[in-house]
């Protein structure tokens, strides 16, 4: 078992937390397999590799980690553009859909996150929620979803509205 723990990869957040995570897990973020690999040309001491991650909170990082390791065991499957469903649980399997049940700014913070470290599937997931959430509503409704304050004037929204009639 202790060969097992030296084979773990610590990946450091914002904060400077560390968690130790499997090759496997580490390599799903294109970031970190990059640096992984920088780190074994480098060939100092293979055994304690620390990957910091400046841009990920150790909040999210915690979410980021439970996702790779889940997918691993679990594949998610593909998900089918355009959205068919407004409800998550229709386009990805059930833990999937409840892994981004999540508060907005989480929410956010994770497709920030999948982004910063490259990792395909969690920034397709996260952004597919977001998409699910905009899906059949009007810009009123979009709007309040996601607390955005209308800049347009009366007249410039009703010129924008008159351009893109179809």
């Amino acid at each position: 078992m202790d060969v097992e723990e030296n084979n773990k990869v610590n990946l450091v957040s914002k904060e400077g937390d560390s968690f130790p995570v499997q090759p496997d897990v580490a390599r799903m973020s294109e970031l970190v397999k990059t640096m992984m690999d920088e780190e074994e040309d480098d060939d100092d001491d293979a055994s304690s590799k620390e990957i910091p991650l400046p841009n990920v909170k150790s909040q999210v990082l915690k979410k980021v980690i439970e996702f790779c390791e889940h997918y691993l065991q679990d594949p998610m499957t593909e998900i089918e553009k355009p959205l068919k469903s407004q409800n998550m649980a229709d386009v990805v399997q059930k833990w999937y859909a409840d892994f981004v049940d999540l508060e907005q700014v989480l929410l956010f913070e994770l497709i920030l996150a999948a982004n910063y470290m490259d990792i395909k599937p969690l920034l397709d997931l996260t952004c597919a929620t977001v998409a699910s959430m905009i899906k059949g509503k009007t810009p009123e409704e979009i709007r309040s979803t996601f607390n955005i304050t209308n800049d347009f004037s009366p007249e410039e929204e009703a010129q924008v509205r008159e351009e893109n009639k179809p």
